[in-house]
C-alpha cells in the first residue's frame, strides 16, 4: 500500500517541510556523493548514529568494515551530534525518495497545526525518540543508523492524532495491477504501524543486525503521538479542520 494523496489542503506554505526535504537532498548530493561508493560509506561511518558508540559500550578504536576499503573506528567519546546528522543521511536513492515523499505528504499538514519553530523542534524530538528506541533495543550494536524515517514516523503519528478521518488515496497492488483506494488516514497509518511492529518482532527473533530500523519507526511514531498534544496550536488545528476538509461519514 503506497499513499500518494490526502484530501487535506494546507493553509500556509510549508516552508519548514520544504527546508527539511532540501537539507536531506543536499546532504545526499553533496555529502554522500549521490550514492557514490566512497562518499556514501564515509558519510554513514562518520555521521551516522552507531548505538554502541553513543552508549560507549564499544571499546575505543574498535574497527568494523563499511565496504570500499573503509573501516569505521569508534571514537573514545560518544558522538551525540550524530543523533541529529544521521537524520539527514540516507543509504540509497530509493531510501531518500521514499522518505521525502512521506514527509511531503504528511509533514505539510502537521506544520500547519503549529508554528514553524515548533515544527522544527517536534521533528527533531521525534527523530531523537526514534533513535533512542533503536539504541535501547541493541545498545552495543556497531551498525550505523541513517535516515529521516524515524522523525517522519513521528509526523505520521501526529497525523493519526489530529486528522484520523481524512481520506488518503493509496495504490494497492492486486496481482499484476495497482488499484486506487481511498482510506481513512487511521486505517492506513495503523496498518503501516502494524507492519513496523511485525518487522520489529521478526528482526529481533532472527537477530538481524542490519536493514530497516523497525524499532526506530515504532519509537518515532510513539513520540509523535505523545508530543503532538504539546506542540499543536489548537486554534490552527480548529481552523484547518473547519476550512480545508470535511470528514466523510
Amino acid at each position: 500500500m503506497f499513499p500518494y494523496h490526502d484530501e487535506n489542503e494546507t493553509q500556509r506554505t510549508p516552508y519548514v517541510t520544504m527546508a527539511l526535504i532540501g537539507a536531506s537532498t543536499l546532504a545526499w548530493l553533496v555529502v554522500q556523493g549521490a550514492g557514490s561508493d566512497r562518499p556514501l560509506a564515509e558519510s554513514v561511518c562518520n555521521l551516522g548514529l552507531i548505538p554502541g558508540e553513543l552508549t560507549q559500550s564499544l571499546r575505543p578504536g574498535t574497527s568494523f568494515p563499511m565496504g570500499e576499503g573503509i573501516a569505521c573506528l569508534t571514537d573514545p567519546g560518544a558522538q551525540y551530534t550524530n543523533v541529529i546528522t544521521s537524520m539527514f543521511l540516507h543509504g540509497s536513492w530509493m531510501h531518500l525518495l521514499g522518505n521525502m515523499w512521506f514527509l511531503w505528504l504528511f509533514g505539510n499538514n502537521i506544520e500547519d497545526s503549529m508554528t514553524r519553530p515548533r515544527f522544527v523542534a517536534f521533528y527533531l524530538l521525534s527523530g531523537l525518540g526514534a533513535a533512542l528506541a533503536q539504541v535501547a533495543a541493541n545498545p552495543m550494536s556497531e551498525i550505523p543508523m541513517v535516515g529521516a524515517s524515524g522523525a517522519i514516523s513521528g509526523v505520521m503519528g501526529a497525523y493519526l492524532v489530529l486528522f484520523p478521518r481524512v481520506r488518503v488515496w493509496t495504490l494497492v497492488p492486486l496481482g499484476f495491477f495497482l488499484h486506487q483506494m481511498a482510506l481513512p488516514a487511521w486505517v492506513m497509518l495503523i496498518y503501516w504501524m502494524f507492519l513496523q511492529f511485525v518487522g520489529g518482532v521478526t528482526s529481533i527473533a532472527s537477530e538481524q543486525t542490519g536493514g530497516v530500523a523497525f524499532l526506530a519507526h515504532i519509537g518515532g511514531f510513539a513520540a509523535g503521538v505523545v508530543l503532538i498534544k504539546v506542540f499543536e496550536r489548537r486554534d490552527r488545528v480548529a481552523a484547518h479542520t473547519a476550512h480545508t476538509w470535511r470528514p466523510h461519514s
